[in-house]
């Protein structure tokens, strides 16, 4: 089991899209105590909170997913990622191969 996953911090007003085959929650905690170091994008900030989240069987497809949404480079398109869950299953579906 492994997740991709997006964070959002109101402080600074951004996005952190990652996979993780820990729990998004622990995940989560991580990013907030800046256990990933104090260069770590996530570590500008410790207000992190799960906007969205999907599961997949495996990391490798978890980090085509995070892949995705990053080639995307857009706030528009996470925001709609985020309302409309049948774009999670396209991106979902599209990633398998």
């Amino acid at each position: 089991m492994a997740f991709a996953y997006i964070l959002f911090s109101n402080h600074l007003n951004r996005f952190y899209i990652g996979c993780t085959t820990d729990s998004v929650e622990n995940r989560l905690t991580k990013h907030n105590q800046s256990f990933f170091g104090v260069k770590a994008f996530t570590s500008k900030s410790s207000d992190w909170n799960i906007v969205w989240k999907v599961e997949t069987d495996s990391i490798e497809h978890a980090r085509k997913i995070e892949k995705k949404i990053k080639a995307m480079k857009s706030t528009v398109f996470i925001r709609n990622l985020i309302s409309y869950p049948e774009l999670t299953l396209k991106i979902f579906k599209e990633t398998l191969r």
